[in-house]
């Protein structure tokens, strides 16, 4: 009877496994790996011309004229020189193209005289990925950029009418280009000339210390009539995935939209290139972002302001934003419409700070209720070491200390079960030819002996979500990259270039494997030495921190195991099924 519910535990095991490998891969975009559905087409290859319905259809949105057709909002073509550009079809006569880099001192931001985008954004504080080269790279990453290789933007302005938006040639009308040493504040001011009697002026203004750019859309009626124009906020990328995914684990990378009504909505590139998104369309709160691992952007209205959001395909690109409307605007008048445009780091205590929600952007899954603490702890270990390799080493401590009672009772029922492993064994070979009577007598044995087959394994599993919390509170945090821990680990993020974590990883877990009983049933004492090779060999692949966050977990389990068993009189001893037979 043991031996059937060994079996039994150890094909559920396996069987859930899979099936949740499985839907981590469809989760993150990517194909199943043991049942796979026929995925949707990969972002690389969406369609050329946009669907028409990619973007919201007219409702209802009140102050809001009838939203237009997805050709209202500028179409993309190929501008010579500047690749995946998005420009007019047919353009107007238009002014020399300029771009201006404008510096804080946190980052390096390039805006285009076409529209006054937003066309590059560079961290000065984060650098590249420096992979298994044990020397820092000096190059600061770039966020948003528009180039041969990429396209990520973030662009704004004007519809219901022929009016100015990120296709209009601006002129920049301020001169500072660089926050100097002691100013707190830099103001770039855009205008375009007049498009059928209306000028659109953009202002930035950007604060020392501060990845969130105040943005205000001034609206002047020249004309001899009234207009009633719609600001439109978007953010424009590729379907290329971020550098550090692998075939072992992966993040989200697309759009996202966040509303009281409707929460945290993430959407694939695949949904918006079959027009199958499904999102919060109407809101007067919230924002829409561009999410990527360990980085987003994020376009963000007022409170009670009410927009529309959208998705949608704009050429090989994808667009997410939001349309609001500024109510008729008599001729002489002007009016404004403030916002703020995030580009930055998912540092979850500075994204709660900015706005209601945005702290979501860094994404545990469905264990958020548990990670939040967990990296709440987390900081301020490292608000008092220092250094986040130490904090992670410290934060596994505190943790394995507070389930120190209930691991200590699994390591006595595995103890037990170690000590009359032998008499199990000589058992199992006396009695091989009377399976019933053997089960008979093992479960006498374990009467007698007040044992549980299951003790071990029951407390264990209760941690699983707490360990699982935690492996994704280190695989989100921004904090990771390009943070040291000692010697040759001089990027927490990335793999150990010397796999010297990994195999000392799997050398523990061998370990821990060998300090457990063996299954009385051979193929299974075999499966359960298999089984931590595998598992170790994922973690060749992980990132620094991961590994060491699971190298001392497996530390701490074999002291305690070890202490317990010696407590118990219970020899320290290896127990190594036999693979020859």
């Amino acid at each position: 009877m043991t031996d059937i519910r060994r079996s039994i535990l150890w094909v559920i095991l396996v069987f859930s496994l899979i099936l949740l490998w499985d839907q981590w891969q469809i989760y993150n975009g990517r194909e199943a790996t043991f049942f796979p559905t026929g995925a949707p087409p990969a972002a690389e290859t969406a369609p050329a011309t946009p669907p028409a319905a990619a973007l919201p259809a007219a409702t209802a949105l009140p102050g809001v004229a009838a939203l237009p057709g997805a050709a209202a909002l500028p179409s993309a073509t190929v501008l010579p020189g500047a690749p995946n550009a998005l420009v007019p079809p047919a353009p107007p006569v238009q002014a020399a193209r300029e771009t201006f880099t404008v510096r804080t001192d946190v980052m390096e931001l390039v805006f285009d005289s076409q529209g006054g985008s937003l066309i590059g954004s560079t961290k000065l504080d984060h650098y590249t990925e420096i992979g298994r080269d044990l020397r820092h790279s000096q190059t600061p990453l770039q966020l948003l950029k528009q180039d041969g290789e990429r396209t990520y933007v973030a662009q704004t302005g004007l519809i219901g009418g022929d009016f100015p938006n990120h296709t209009t040639p601006m002129r920049l009308v301020s001169s500072e280009r660089a926050l100097a040493e002691g100013q707190n504040e830099l103001t770039l001011r855009f205008e375009s000339e007049p498009v059928n009697g209306v000028v659109l002026a953009k202002i930035y203004t950007l604060q020392r210390g501060s990845f969130v750019l105040a943005v205000r859309h001034e609206v002047r009626n020249q004309g001899a009539a009234p207009i009633t124009p719609q600001v439109y906020l978007q953010l424009v990328r590729d379907g290329m995935l971020v550098g550090n995914e692998t075939p072992f684990y992966a993040t989200f990378t697309g759009p996202a939209v966040f509303s009281e009504a409707g929460h945290f909505q993430k959407i694939e590139f695949a949904e918006i290139a079959a027009n199958e998104a499904v999102f919060q369309r109407v809101a007067n709160d919230g924002y829409v972002a561009m999410v990527q691992h360990y980085f987003a952007s994020a376009w963000l209205l007022a409170q009670g302001v009410e927009r529309e959001n959208f998705v949608r395909m704009v050429g090989p690109l994808y667009s997410v934003g939001a349309i609001t409307a500024l109510g008729s605007i008599a001729p002489g008048e002007t009016r404004t419409l403030d916002s703020r445009l995030f580009v930055g780091p998912q540092y979850e205590t500075m994204l709660r700070q900015i706005a209601p929600g945005l702290d979501l952007l860094k994404d545990y899954g469905w264990l958020t209720v548990l990670a939040k603490p967990m990296y709440w702890l987390l900081y301020q270990i490292h608000a008092l070491v220092g250094n986040w390799g130490w904090a992670i080493v410290l934060l596994v401590v505190l943790i394995r200390a507070a389930f120190y009672w209930l691991n200590a009772k699994a390591y006595r029922s595995m103890a037990k079960m170690k000590a009359i492993n032998p008499r199990m064994m000589e058992m199992r070979e006396r009695l091989k030819d009377n399976p019933q009577l053997m089960q008979q007598e093992m479960m006498k044995l374990y009467r007698e002996e007040k044992v549980n087959p299951l003790g071990g394994c029951l407390p264990i599993l209760i941690q699983i979500p707490v360990f699982i919390a935690l492996y994704w509170v280190l695989l989100a945090s921004v904090e990771m990259r390009n943070a040291p821990w000692v010697l040759w680990i001089s990027d927490l993020s990335t793999p150990d270039p010397f796999f010297i974590l990994p195999l000392l990883m799997m050398v523990t877990t061998v370990i821990q494997t060998a300090l457990n009983p063996l299954p009385p049933d051979p193929l299974q004492a075999k499966l359960m030495w298999i089984l931590p090779f595998v598992f170790s060999i994922m973690f060749f692949f992980f990132p620094a921190g991961l590994v060491l966050y699971w190298l001392v977990n497996n530390v701490l389990t074999i002291a305690q195991q070890a202490y317990i068993n010696n407590k118990m009189g219970v020899p320290l001893k290896f127990t190594i099924p036999n693979f020859k037979s």
